[in-house]
């Protein structure tokens, strides 16, 4: 592991009264707490560059993602992740689903 260096940053005020508060519930260190969070800002932005070569080699392969395309699996994935509850609620009476119009 390589050593811990020193830093000096401005950093908005609420941001700091909340790691100050979760190092006096003892939940991490303000270092620690900061560390983490620059952490989860490294590998979210990680995440995003692969997603963006994925996204590259993709089109580049099958041609660009249409407006289309992305409202239909946005609609698919909204679907799949409602409840069950919430999706039974979406049918009418009998277990057929209801027609949307518009």
């Amino acid at each position: 592991m390589k050593p811990k260096q020193r830093l000096s940053a401005s950093v908005d005020a609420d941001l700091i009264e909340a790691a100050e508060a979760a190092a006096h519930r003892g939940d991490a260190t303000l270092s620690a707490w900061v560390n983490d969070a620059l952490r989860l800002k490294l590998e979210h932005d990680q995440r995003m560059q692969a997603l963006a070569a994925f996204i590259d080699a993709y089109e580049t392969e099958h041609g660009e993602i249409t407006r289309d395309e992305i409202d239909r699996a946005t609609r698919a994935a909204r679907t799949r992740s409602l409840p069950a509850r919430a999706l039974a609620k979406r049918r009418s009476r009998g277990g057929e689903k209801r027609r949307r119009t518009g």
